[in-house]
């Protein structure tokens, strides 16, 4: 059994590779991928996202501003009416991206700050996005407390440090496709020393599909090819990589 830790199941395409959301759950099951979370990254978007999954009880939510997003319509109160949605598991899509939008580091921050602390408040944990803002981010998870709620650094593709300090504040890694990509190099060998009671699995599709697939549309299925590298890199089974995985997400995200 199988988990897709990271989705965004309202940006597939459901005009020619998919009917709907139903046909996504299905070719996941198909796969032994029994449970996925749909990450939320805008608050307008988010009503949609949900009635889009609200009929699938194996499809999990989360809700939050992307760094990318944070011009978008906030509201503080709303996105804490949000999180208090008994389908939403997680705070976020939040935190800091400097490499495309260093124009807006400014407020980039404030919301990540926000997002925090309401993690914190309602005891969700955070699903965080970094890019060239490695000691930025950490150093808004540490002052804002965030190893009270914890959390998971998603498609990760920082350095072993950064995967340390991490951890050390109680927070997961998550690993994508992008693990399978031939240049991956140094990615590749910080997967090899990560402990797997701290590993997460993830597709973040439509985005960044796994060899064979890549150049195509991702989709939740196909984390399976994320596990099966992930076992290959560690001398694993894949099994062994499927249990662990699925348990990791159970004991951050539905124990609470």
């Amino acid at each position: 059994m199988f988990v897709d830790s990271h989705c965004h199941l309202d940006k597939l395409n459901y005009q020619d590779l998919h009917t709907g959301v139903a046909d996504v759950v299905a070719k996941a099951e198909e796969a032994n991928v029994k449970q996925l979370l749909s990450v939320g990254v805008t608050l307008d978007a988010f009503p949609k996202m949900m009635e889009l999954i609200t009929r699938f009880p194996q499809v999990h939510a989360s809700a939050g501003v992307h760094p990318l997003d944070v011009e978008s319509a906030f509201d503080l109160e709303q996105l804490r009416s949000f999180a208090k949605h008994e389908k939403v598991i997680a705070i976020g899509e939040t935190g800091l991206d400097f490499h495309y939008k260093p124009e807006t580091k400014n407020l980039q921050i404030e919301r990540f700050e926000q997002q925090v602390a309401l993690a914190v408040e309602v005891n969700k944990p955070l699903i965080i996005h970094t890019r060239q803002a490695r000691s930025e981010t950490l150093a808004i998870l540490r002052e804002g407390g965030a190893a009270k709620c914890g959390g998971v650094i998603h498609c990760f593709t920082e350095d072993q440090a950064f995967a340390e300090a991490a951890m050390e504040l109680g927070f997961y890694i998550s690993v994508s496709g992008i693990v399978t990509f031939r240049q991956a190099i140094e990615l590749k060998e910080v997967v090899k020393n990560l402990p797997l009671d701290r590993l997460l699995i993830e597709t973040d599709s439509p985005y960044l599909a796994p060899v064979p697939h890549r150049g195509k549309e991702n989709q939740p299925a196909y984390v399976v090819e994320v596990a099966s590298y992930i076992a290959q890199l560690k001398g694993l089974s894949l099994g062994q990589v499927a249990e662990k995985t699925t348990q990791n997400f159970t004991d951050l995200f539905l124990r609470r």
